[in-house]
């Protein structure tokens, strides 16, 4: 969340949305708080909501309960949300070379990363 204009409607907005979380095992792990930058820059507070899978995001997302608070937060904040996947533990950060057809995906849709690494895939450097 990049920015809030305070007010009652986001006081009315975090009054409520506890309530549109439960029935979809909706659970705040991380909520605004300070943040520590140690590289680039973070233009805001995080807030992250664990479900149990992706459908409950979804069914909670779509549900007449969030859409009735939903633009509290819209019309006074700004914030982008995704919907991301988590992994199994245990994970390794080589797991995802097994899905090298998900990644080049990915990198097509999105484009290239904002970085350029040190050295050419598969040579040593030096």
């Amino acid at each position: 969340m990049r920015q809030v204009t305070p007010g009652p409607w986001i006081v009315e907005y975090l009054e409520t949305i506890d309530a549109t979380l439960a029935p979809f095992g909706g659970r705040f792990v991380v909520h605004g708080g300070d943040v520590e930058v140690v590289e680039n820059s973070w233009p805001g507070h995080l807030i992250v909501i664990e479900f149990p899978g992706r459908q409950h995001v979804r069914d909670w997302y779509n549900s007449p309960a969030y859409q009735a608070i939903l633009s509290l937060r819209t019309e006074n904040s700004q914030s982008d949300v995704i919907f991301v996947d988590g992994v199994e533990h245990p994970h390794n950060a080589t797991d995802v070379l097994g899905q090298r057809e998900k990644i080049d995906v990915s990198c097509a849709r999105y484009g290239p990363a904002p970085f350029r690494p040190r050295r050419e895939q598969g040579r040593p450097p030096g």
